[in-house]
């Protein structure tokens, strides 16, 4: 009975939630990426990262591409995110969304959707991929290695996904996006002659330190744009998590050596071995001026000055309220979770009990029927068992007429045939009985006729013994 409850369970779930029964992961090449190439200069996209858990998303919103990510699914994190800059939005929504066909390659969603839309229909969601409630009470935010200041509205919602987030805490990600802000549209952009030329990675080098022993924590951040344009360079940037106010410059090639053994991030390393001295010293001056703290062909230097204290002050004030609110945002979500499994409890009770009624029914039923079907089955059987005997007894009846018919004949048939041979064998007897009468005569008379021939020579043999015995011998002479 538990293997039938287990087995309907298990189809109903089939049925409700398809994909219930895949858990495989995404291979490195999901057909669909392709779509996000265009992010990538020549469109080629970086290569090296061959490991299995190593996924290749074309992060899609609305049925369009926005940015490519390489995802993790062993850290949990993005390993890099592909982008190009575009002309940034005014407002930002924070709204995050997750990949389904990362946990449940079966279901028929093929982009990001929000989180919450769909918990409960996608089949293992959060199995390779990190979720909100991962970041809930940890210390760490949610930070965006394609950050969304630097995106345009459509392109800047789809950054809120968290196949693009690393755990961050949140004075690194302020810093992160904000030197890489500064960087791209005061250093980078400025100097690339074609805006729709540059090309940015944005990327992180994962750690054994893991957020509620899921997420990896980032022990490097790092960025490699690239400029394809007739006068193409690239450049490379590290910031280092544990200390949040450096950002260094660095070449393409010297990044890839602190990445995996064998990875290339850009075809050619776009050009780097022939882009002009003259324009590099330009970036990296600019670059240096940025992670100085001075502003390039801007105003904010003071600005910032002067609201730093504030912003410290204010920082001081508002972390024991956000953290109070993160406790009790991790409280509601433990309550949620906990009024969710007690709901999952109840409706495995009710449908529990429910099944067992439906078993019994159907035991029921089965052998109502099974009885019905033995009787029907028996009617015929029987019928033929008394149709067979009957005819048997039939046949037996005229045997025995038979034998008696033939028993009755054969008396007088016997007897006319024994009377019938009597004068036969009567007068056949007579020639024997004549026979033997004359022989037994012949043998009487000779039988006498030897009896008086062995008495007269008895006679004769006594009185010669006694004549012998009492008549002297005569002699010759005599």
């Amino acid at each position: 009975e538990w293997t039938m409850k287990t087995s309907i369970v298990f189809l109903l779930c089939i049925s409700v939630f398809p994909g219930f029964s895949q858990g495989r992961v995404v291979g490195e090449d999901e057909i669909g990426f392709a779509e996000c190439n265009v992010f990538f200069p020549g469109q080629v996209p970086p290569e090296g990262f061959t490991e299995p858990f190593h996924v290749k998303i074309c992060q899609q919103y609305n049925k369009e591409p926005r940015f490519a990510t390489l995802y993790s699914t062993k850290d949990k994190i993005p390993l890099y995110s592909a982008f190009k800059y575009t002309k940034p939005a005014q407002n930002e929504e924070e709204n995050w969304l997750v990949e389904p066909q990362i946990d449940d390659p079966e279901n028929d969603l093929h982009e990001m959707v929000h989180e919450a839309d769909v918990v409960g229909t996608v089949a293992n969601l959060g199995a390779n991929q990190a979720l909100t409630s991962d970041y809930v009470g940890s210390g760490y935010e949610r930070g965006l290695l394609n950050p969304s200041s630097l995106n345009e509205e459509d392109f800047q919602m789809a950054t809120y996904t968290l196949t693009n987030a690393v755990p961050l805490s949140p004075s690194l990600s302020k810093s992160w996006h904000r030197d890489i802000g500064r960087v791209v549209e005061q250093a980078l952009v400025p100097h690339c002659s074609k805006k729709d030329h540059l090309y940015l990675l944005a990327g992180a080098i994962p750690s054994s330190t893991r957020v509620k022993g899921k997420v990896s924590v980032p022990e490097t951040l790092w960025l490699a744009a690239c400029c394809d344009a007739p006068q193409g360079w690239s450049l490379g940037l590290v910031k280092k998590v544990h200390d949040e106010n450096s950002l260094v410059d660095l070449t393409v090639g010297e990044l890839e050596k602190q990445l995996l053994t064998g990875v290339q991030l850009f075809k050619g390393n776009c050009g780097e071995d022939n882009q002009i001295q003259g324009k590099t010293e330009a970036i990296l001056q600019a670059v240096s001026q940025i992670c100085s703290g001075e502003q390039v062909g801007t105003s904010e230097n003071q600005e910032a000055k002067d609201s730093g204290l504030v912003r410290k002050v204010a920082g001081i004030i508002a972390t024991p309220f956000i953290k109070l609110l993160e406790l009790l945002i991790y409280v509601f979500v433990e309550l949620v979770k906990f009024v969710f499994y007690f709901l999952w409890l109840v409706i495995k009770w009710a449908g529990g009990t429910v099944l067992d009624g439906v078993c019994n029914l159907w035991n029921g039923v089965v052998s109502y029927f099974k009885a019905i079907s033995m009787v029907l089955i028996s009617i015929p059987y029987d019928l033929g068992r008394v149709i067979v005997n009957i005819f048997l007894g039939f046949l037996q009846i005229v045997q025995d007429v038979v034998t008696l018919t033939y028993r009755i004949l054969s008396i007088p048939v016997g007897f006319v045939l024994h009377l019938a041979a009597f004068p036969y064998h009567s007068i056949c007897a007579i020639p024997s009985v004549l026979k033997d009468m004359a022989t037994g005569i012949g043998g009487t008379f000779s039988l006498v006729i030897d009896a008086t021939a062995a008495l007269l020579h008895g006679f004769y043999y006594l009185a010669g013994h006694i004549l012998k015995r009492f008549v002297p011998k005569i002699s010759s002479d005599d």
